[in-house]
């Protein structure tokens, strides 16, 4: 399954190289939810929000109401993630909660996040960068690994988002034996994300039984949706 995302940063729809270069921005919002509204999923991210350099919760209301969203981006608490829910998001992903200032993994947000709001309503995202997982954006690594944090989360939570930020904007396709290593360690949903630039990739990660978030491609129009 291809599930396109939207990415806001600054109050527009944006898409960054390695999670830090400016490539695409958009403001006009209507085009790309009417785009998007066919699909099953979208991913929203609050890209502010993960870098807690503001936020943009106005637009991630409008966004949530009109498509089926998984949102993500500065849920920190479970107040906020039930903010995000009561306004329309399907499920919201959380990133850096689920880690410790010690770079552990928060297994005490984790059980009380799915107690207050079900786990089946939660994503936990597992992002790397030079393979370990980061967080704060993807400014800021843990000593961990998807391979670490996985089992001990699946309990918790409905899906898995794997981000390959080493790979993210630059269109130059995913790494499909991490596709397969990570399909091996659950049998909830795992969606992965970063270079997705084919709709052989998406239909490689089908068969796997993974789905596929995409952003530049959709934007540059290398995808058609």
């Amino acid at each position: 399954m291809l599930i396109p995302s939207i990415d806001l940063m600054g109050g527009r729809i944006v898409q960054l190289e390695k999670g830090e270069k400016l490539r695409l921005a958009f403001d006009d919002f209507d085009y790309w939810i009417e785009r998007f509204a066919r699909f099953p999923l979208v991913q929203l991210i609050d890209l502010d929000g993960a870098m807690r350099q503001g936020e943009n919760s106005a637009l991630v209301e409008k966004i949530a109401k009109r498509l089926p969203c998984q949102v993500g981006g500065g849920i920190h608490t479970i107040e906020r993630a039930r903010q995000v829910l009561d306004c329309g998001a399907k499920r919201v992903i959380i990133g850096s909660a689920l880690f410790t200032p010690q770079g552990t993994v928060n297994l005490d947000f984790a059980t009380s996040l799915a107690d207050a709001v079900g786990a089946e309503q939660v994503v936990a995202g597992v992002d790397t960068k030079n393979g370990k997982i980061a967080v704060k954006g993807w400014k800021a690594e843990v000593n961990l690994t998807p391979d670490d944090v996985i089992p001990q989360t699946e309990e918790y939570v409905a899906a898995f988002l794997y981000t390959h930020v080493d790979g993210e904007g630059m269109m130059q396709g995913f790494p499909m034996k991490v596709a397969e290593r990570l399909r091996k360690l659950t049998n909830k949903q795992l969606i992965v994300a970063g270079g997705i630039r084919s709709q052989a990739e998406i239909d490689e990660l089908d068969r796997m039984r993974v789905d596929a978030v995409a952003g530049m491609a959709v934007y540059t129009n290398s995808l058609a949706v």
